[in-house]
C-alpha cells in the first residue's frame, strides 16, 4: 500500500506531466491546482543536529461562473511531510530547529463573493491581505497559509479611492490544527481607505485586533502610509515609502501599553532592476514590542525569521535591497534575481542585535513551473540571538 508521502509525490510527478489531463476542461467555472515541493534547511547555534525538511503542498480550489457578480469558491489544502526531521511546532521534535510547514489538512478558503462597478462584498473563509501585508496578509511564503474567516467589503466610488472594512471571527494560522495556536478566536475590525495619486498611493488604516485565546497580542493599531514613484530620466523613477503607527493595548490584552512603529524607504527603479535603502523601527517599552499577529512576517526583517517577534526593547533594522531581471534560455523566461543586507538593533540603536545578508534566485521554467532557491544567514551580536543559516530549494506548479 503507497504511503501518504509516495501518494503526494506521485501526484506532483503526474500533475507536473500532464496538466491537462488534472484539470478538467469540461467543468463550468475555474478549477485551480497549486503544487510546492520544497527542501529547506536550518543549521542554527544551540541544535547538535540541523533541520531537515522536504514538503509538498497542495491546494485544489473551484470557483464557480459569474452570475449578476456572484461566484463562490471552495479550496482544500494538504501538506505532507516527505522528510520531518525537523521541529514543525507540532510534532514534538524539539531537538532540532523550527521549520513551520507541519503536516496539514484543512478547508482552506470556502467564500462566496459579489463584485460589483462600485466594489465588492466577501462573506467566508478567505485569504485577506491589506497593503504590503505588513500588518495583515495570508504568510503565503509558508506551505500552509494563513486565512480568515471574516466578511470584507470593499466600496470603490471612484478609480482612485476605496474603502475596506473586514471584521474577522476567527484566524486560521500556519502551525495548523495540530498546534494549539493553530486557530484564533477573533473578534476583530480592519478599516481602511485608499487613496492613488500622480505622486503615489496613500493608505490610512485603524485596525482593531482582539483574540480571546491569544490575549496579549490583542492590540489597537491606527497609522498613515505614502507610497510612490516619481520619474527621473527614460525608464529611471526614484522610489519612496514613508509610514508611522501607533498600537495600544485592547480588548483581552493583559497589560498596557503605547508603542510606535516608523518606516521610510527611497531608492531606484529601472524596466530590469531596482534598489532601496531603507529603515524600520518597532518600539518597545521594556515589557513587550509593536505587535504585528497578522502579518506576513517572512517578508519583513530578514527571511532567516530572527524577529518574528519584536524584542521588549524595541527594533531598528536598517537595510539594503535590490534586484534584477535577466532575460534566460532559448523562450527568454526571466530570471529574478534579489538580495537583502539587514543591520540590526534595538529601537535606540545602542544595542547590537546582528546583522543578515538574503538572496534569492527565481526562474519560470515555462507558465506553469518555476524553480527557486534562497538562501538567508545571520550573525547575532548579542546572547539570546542565535546564529543561523537557512536555504530553501522550491519548485512550484500553478495551473
Amino acid at each position: 500500500m503507497q504511503s501518504q508521502s509516495s501518494r503526494s509525490l506521485s501526484t506532483l510527478v503526474f500533475v507536473l506531466a500532464f496538466p491537462g489531463a488534472a484539470l478538467a476542461e469540461s467543468i463550468p467555472g475555474d478549477v485551480l491546482l497549486d503544487m510546492r515541493l520544497r527542501s529547506e534547511t536550518v543549521a542554527q547555534d544551540g541544535f547538535a543536529r540541523n533541520a531537515e525538511a522536504l514538503t509538498l503542498s497542495t491546494r485544489l480550489s473551484y470557483q464557480t461562473p459569474s452570475w449578476k457578480g456572484v461566484r463562490t469558491l471552495i479550496e482544500g489544502s494538504n501538506t505532507v511531510a516527505l522528510v520531518e526531521d525537523y521541529n514543525s511546532t507540532a510534532n514534538g521534535k524539539m531537538g532540532r530547529p523550527i521549520v513551520t510547514d507541519p503536516g496539514n489538512t484543512e478547508l482552506n478558503r470556502a467564500q462566496i463573493s459579489w463584485t460589483g462597478n462600485t466594489g465588492e462584498m466577501v462573506l467566508g473563509r478567505q485569504r485577506l491581505i491589506l497593503g504590503n501585508s505588513r500588518f495583515v496578509g495570508n504568510s503565503g511564503f509558508r506551505q500552509n497559509e494563513q486565512t480568515v474567516d471574516a466578511a470584507k467589503g470593499v466600496l470603490q466610488p471612484t478609480g482612485r479611492l476605496s474603502f475596506t472594512y473586514a471584521y474577522l471571527s476567527g484566524i486560521h494560522r500556519v502551525f495548523g490544527d495540530g498546534n494549539p495556536q493553530g486557530r484564533w478566536k477573533s473578534d476583530s475590525h480592519l478599516l481602511q481607505a485608499d487613496l492613488k495619486t500622480e505622486a503615489g498611493q496613500l493608505t490610512a488604516y485603524r485596525y482593531l485586533m482582539a483574540f480571546a485565546n491569544a490575549r496579549a497580542q490583542s492590540n489597537a493599531t491606527s497609522g498613515v502610509r505614502f507610497a510612490g514613484a516619481w520619474p527621473v530620466r527614460g525608464d529611471i523613477a526614484m522610489t519612496y515609502a514613508a509610514e508611522y503607527a501607533h498600537q495600544t493595548d485592547y480588548r483581552f490584552s493583559p497589560t498596557r501599553f503605547a508603542l510606535d512603529y516608523l518606516d521610510l524607504g527611497a531608492g531606484l527603479k529601472a524596466t530590469n532592476a531596482w534598489a532601496s535603502l531603507n529603515l524600520e523601527r518597532l518600539d518597545g517599552d521594556g515589557r513587550r514590542g509593536f505587535a504585528t499577529p497578522l502579518a506576513t512576517l517572512h517578508a519583513f526583517q530578514g527571511w532567516a525569521d530572527v524577529f518574528l517577534a519584536t524584542p521588549a526593547g524595541g527594533l531598528r533594522d536598517i537595510y539594503v535591497q535590490a534586484g534584477a531581471t535577466i532575460p534566460v534560455g532559448p523562450k527568454r523566461h526571466p530570471l529574478r534575481l534579489a538580495a537583502e543586507a539587514h543591520d540590526f538593533a534595538d529601537r535606540d540603536g545602542a544595542r547590537r542585535y546582528g546583522r543578515e545578508l538574503d538572496l534569492l534566485a527565481s526562474w519560470p521554467i515555462n507558465r506553469t513551473l518555476t524553480l527557486e532557491v534562497k538562501g538567508a544567514t545571520f550573525a547575532g551580536e548579542r546572547p539570546g540571538f542565535a546564529d543561523r543559516t537557512k536555504v530553501w530549494l522550491s519548485l512550484e506548479y500553478k495551473s
